[in-house]
């Protein structure tokens, strides 16, 4: 078995005119696509891995043979990240929270713009390349982290609820060196239903 990149959810200039056709089809053909190649490469002679999810990988990061850890953590990583990436977003979307999260927004973030403000500093103030998570801790509390490059939340044992990417292949045909007015623009982007999906999935 080998992993696959699936198609994108959307037509390529569906989340126009806050992320341009160019950018995700070079984000998501060629630097997700990169990442699923080059993980069935790090796993071609580890039928046994081949045969796990991804997710299951991720969690389980650390009792992985030390050979083929950090190609799962890159490669992996990378293929994870941006499997939840492209579900959280979707056309005709973004505006206020919806649905249970925006009952957490409101208890745990002090409402909207409060979480908008928090979720976007932590990903101004990246430094270099990563995502910026909602996840639910594993001491099952709420909270805004950034990793670095394609390290994943649940390898820390934290649920993975909702994501943006800041690594400079996301915005920069047309954001150039601006991430905080493409983080600000992202939102219009939101599918508040997918992130209840996931946050029903992340409190079950």
């Amino acid at each position: 078995m080998t992993f696959e990149l699936q198609p994108l959810p959307y037509s390529e200039d569906a989340l126009e005119p806050y992320i341009d056709a160019q950018t995700m089809r070079i984000h998501h053909d060629f630097h997700h696509g990169g990442y699923v190649k080059n993980l069935n490469t790090a796993l071609e002679n580890y039928p046994e891995l081949q045969s796990r999810s991804i997710d299951d990988l991720i969690r389980n990061l650390n009792t992985l043979p030390e050979s083929v850890r950090n190609g799962v953590r890159n490669q992996g990583g990378g293929h994870f990240n941006h499997s939840i990436f492209w579900t959280v977003m979707s056309p005709n979307a973004g505006g206020e929270p919806t649905g249970e999260i925006a009952t957490v927004i409101n208890e745990v973030f002090g409402g909207f713009e409060s979480f908008k403000t928090r979720f976007n500093d932590a990903g101004t103030k990246h430094f270099g390349s990563g995502f910026v998570w909602l996840v639910r801790t594993a001491d099952n509390k709420f909270d805004i982290i950034s990793l670095p490059n394609q390290d994943c939340p649940w390898s820390e044992g934290h649920y993975p609820i909702m994501c943006n990417d800041v690594w400079e292949h996301a915005y920069y045909l047309t954001y150039q060196n601006r991430r905080p007015e493409y983080l600000k623009q992202w939102w219009n982007t939101v599918s508040w239903d997918a992130v209840n999906e996931r946050y029903a999935i992340a409190t079950r």
